[in-house]
Formats: structure tokens, sequence, C-alpha cells
């Protein structure tokens, strides 16, 4: 091609791309100006754009949760002192919640009733997050199926996504779940052995880097095992509640809030043995002789009813439930409101 030709094609497609900038930078413009003059389409159109449509159940999740642990952070506090009081003896002390809360006050540090929140803010960011996230994608795959079939989305089916979705989330958030157990038991032990845990990025590293990468899955088991119970209880019998709560005089908060109360006592029911196993497993560390006081989740559960009793797996269900229950209100009033702006 000569050389002239070459110059010719280089000046056209020079101009092309030129015009094809001004115009992109044009409709830019007209975008910003619509935006400026329309913020609450300009929102809306953005939401509505297929990656947040996909996206938006677990973002309002991940807010709902850390909200709600910002706000029940010292009754988790005061719940896994309580678990961990007495271990490995039967006729061990008997502390009560508001023992509990006493002594934590009485050393001078009411602060420390919120020791651990960056890793319980962490572990809603990523838990919750992926547990409720998960959850709304699998009942929406699930009633488009159903309408299909002319059917509805029965029980079974919302207690098959809670399951799934709890088991899930919880695998992702096991390292902050540890990271928090971690920091809020490091008071309970002689100043010399405290770790003295800054941040919940401090106590991750420090874990990995002492007790190795996969000790931040210690209890995952049980941890796994916790979380779909408990998403069987919070988020099944939620679904569940509010479905038959329609049919009642109750206004739509009044329905939510009542269902969410319900949603909390059944998921504080299912999920507390298997919580308090799961916190005396991430507690544990290694002893001098390198042995830990728990093999697993089979041998905790065994030793514990057998040194410590039956009854000591429902130790502190009030303080349990009035964690579980407002936490449960308080996320999925949240993440209600959130979807029902967000739609």
């Amino acid at each position: 091609m000569p050389a002239a030709a070459i110059v010719e094609d280089a000046k056209q497609q020079s101009a092309s791309v030129f015009v094809s900038a001004k115009e992109s930078l044009h409709d830019a413009e007209a975008a910003m100006k619509s935006a400026t003059e329309n913020p609450k389409q300009a929102t809306t159109d953005f939401l509505h754009t297929p990656f947040m449509r996909a996206a938006l159940p677990f973002i309002n999740g991940g807010i709902a949760g850390m909200t709600a642990t910002t706000v029940i952070q010292p009754i988790d506090m005061i719940k896994v002192r309580l678990q961990l009081a007495g271990e490995g003896v039967k006729t061990g002390p008997k502390p009560t919640p508001i023992s509990v809360l006493r002594e934590i006050l009485a050393s001078g540090k009411a602060l420390d009733l919120y020791t651990g929140l960056s890793a319980g803010l962490l572990r809603q960011a990523v838990y919750t997050t992926a547990r409720l996230g998960f959850f709304d994608t699998f009942m929406a795959t699930m009633a488009k199926s159903a309408e299909k079939k002319g059917q509805k989305v029965g029980f079974k089916e919302r207690a098959g996504a809670g399951l799934a979705a709890g088991g899930l989330a919880a695998v992702v958030g096991n390292p902050a779940d540890l990271a928090l157990i971690r920091m809020q038991s490091d008071g309970l032990k002689p100043a010399a052995a405290r770790a003295n845990y800054t941040s919940v990025i401090d106590a991750l590293v420090r874990i990995s880097k002492n007790e190795g990468v996969t000790r931040l899955w210690a209890g995952a088991y049980p941890t796994v095992v916790r979380a779909m119970a408990l998403n069987f209880g919070q988020l099944a019998f939620f679904s569940e509640a509010k479905t038959h709560l329609k049919n009642t005089s109750l206004s739509a908060r009044n329905q939510t809030l009542t269902a969410s109360a319900i949603a909390g006592f059944f998921a504080s029911f299912f999920s507390l043995p298997f919580d308090f196993v799961k916190t005396r497993l991430q507690k544990q560390t290694r002893a001098p002789d390198g042995t830990l006081p728990y093999k697993g989740m089979f041998d905790c559960f065994a030793k514990v009813a057998k040194d410590e009793g039956l009854l000591r797996f429902y130790r502190g269900f009030g303080t349990y439930y009035v964690r579980i229950a407002p936490h449960a209100m308080v996320t999925l009033i949240v993440a209600d409101y959130l979807g029902f702006i967000t739609k």
C-alpha cells in the first residue's frame, strides 16, 4: 500500500476515534447531568442493572448483619464467658449474666464488653453477607421454578435453602469467628498468658503464624452444623411465620417483629448445643506437650456430657436467646427495609 494511502487511512481512523470519544464524552456528560437533575431515577437505574440485582441480597445482608452485631456485641461477650466458665468441672462455678457483667465492669474496663468487635464485624461482613445473599438467591430461583409449575415455595424448600446457605457461609466465615472467640476469651487467662490481640487482623496473622493457617478453620465442623441449625431456625421459620402472619390484622412492621421473634427462639433452640461446642473448640490452644483438650466435635460432646452434664450444653440459654433474637430481629428488619428501598 502506498505511503500516502497509509497516511490517509491513519487520518481517517484517528478522526473516527476522535468522533467516538467525543460522542462518549457527550453521553457521559448527559448521563451526569441527568443524574444531577434526577438523582432518584439515576439510583434506580443503577440498582436495576443485572450486576446490582445479583449483588444486592449479599450487600443488604452484610449491612444488616454488621448493624445487628454492633448492637448485640456486649451480650455476645457475656454469652461466650458463660460458656467457658467451669470448663471440665461438673460442679464448677455457676455464673449468671449479671455476675459476668459485674466482673467485667469491676475490672474498670467497660469497653471490654466490646472486645472482639472488629472480628465480629468482619465475621458479619463475610458470614451474614453470604448466608442472607445465598438464601435470597436460592429462594428467588426456587420461586421462579415453582411459579412455572403453578406451585408455591413451601416450608421444606425454605428449610433446604436455609440449611444450604448457612453451611456455605459458615465455611467462609470460620476464620473471623475463631478470631472473635480468641479475643473474647483472652481476658479469662492469667495476665502473663494473654495474647492481647490488638485487632482481628492481628489475631488472624498471629494464629496463622504460631499455629498454622489450617488452625483458622478449627471448629469448622460444629460451626457449619451450628450455622445450618441456626439458619434453619431463623430463616425458614421467619419466612414461614411471615407467610402465615399476612392473614392477620397485624401491620407489616408488627408482622416482621413477631416473625423475627419466633425465628429467634427456634434459631436459639436448635443451634445452642453446637454453638457451645464451637466455642470450646475454638478457644482451646495446645498444651506444652502438643495435645488439645478436645479432639473434635464428637469428643467435645462426649467429654462435656460426661464431665459437666447434658444440661451444660444449654447453659446460658436465656442470654443466648437475648443475643440471638434481637440480632435476628435487627438483621431481618434491616435486611427487609433495605430490600424494600432497593426494589
